[in-house]
């Protein structure tokens, strides 16, 4: 009995099912859309490890607010504000040459809302969209993606499960391309990653590689 008793509290990961989403680094959960004339507005509530590295090895992350905005050129300044929760957020646009799209990020998590009201001024000119979330009753849940991907991926778990925990990280990307699908990379500690695509909906597997 007394031996049974230490193997208990020497391997505590023998005696309880692993929780492998504690081991998601990188975390992107909403996804809002808007779009105006030639205005395009995406949205995303996200959450990241820092340093931001694909090596295998989790950190703490912060939850953050993304936002990118695709207009006709990109020689005008753009400032964005919306309200949440009774605060004012917003402020200046920066402008990405190689994406020819503005951006604005923040320390805001969006996950659990499913509209907001955003607006954009240029110059003297403002236009008010309404960013509408692509997450509905149908949409599943990313711990439910992962569950998806790990019991269709037995073996990839075990291989780097041990009685020390997850040998990994997992990223996890919502998609929004006229329906959602959910990007789920697993992660290794040499960076080898195995990468999934997923129906947003069933959580049915559509594709894997691996680099």
């Amino acid at each position: 009995m007394l031996l049974l008793a230490c193997a208990f509290f020497l391997f505590p990961s023998c005696s309880k099912k692993l929780d492998y989403f504690s081991y998601v680094s990188e975390l992107r959960n909403n996804i809002f859309l808007a779009e105006s004339d030639q205005l395009s507005l995406h949205v995303y509530a996200v959450a990241k490890e820092s340093p931001y590295v694909a090596d295998g090895i989790p950190r703490e992350i912060s939850k953050r607010t993304e936002i990118f905005l695709t207009a006709p050129s990109g020689d005008k300044e753009y400032a964005i504000s919306f309200t949440v929760d009774g605060k004012q957020q917003g402020g200046d646009m920066s402008y990405d040459n190689v994406k020819a799209e503005y951006y604005y990020f923040c320390t805001l998590d969006l996950s659990a809302f499913s509209e907001i009201d955003f607006t954009l001024s240029c110059g003297e000119e403002t236009v008010t969209l309404n960013a509408k979330s692509v997450v509905n009753e149908r949409t599943i849940t990313p711990q439910t993606a992962l569950s998806c991907v790990q019991n269709a991926e037995t073996e990839l778990f075990q291989s780097l499960t041990d009685k020390y925990g997850f040998a990994g990280e997992i990223y996890m990307r919502l998609i929004y391309e006229d329906c959602p699908y959910y990007y789920v990379g697993i992660i290794d500690r040499s960076g080898n990653t195995t990468a999934f695509l997923l129906n947003g909906e069933t959580g049915k597997i559509l594709a894997k590689r691996q680099a």
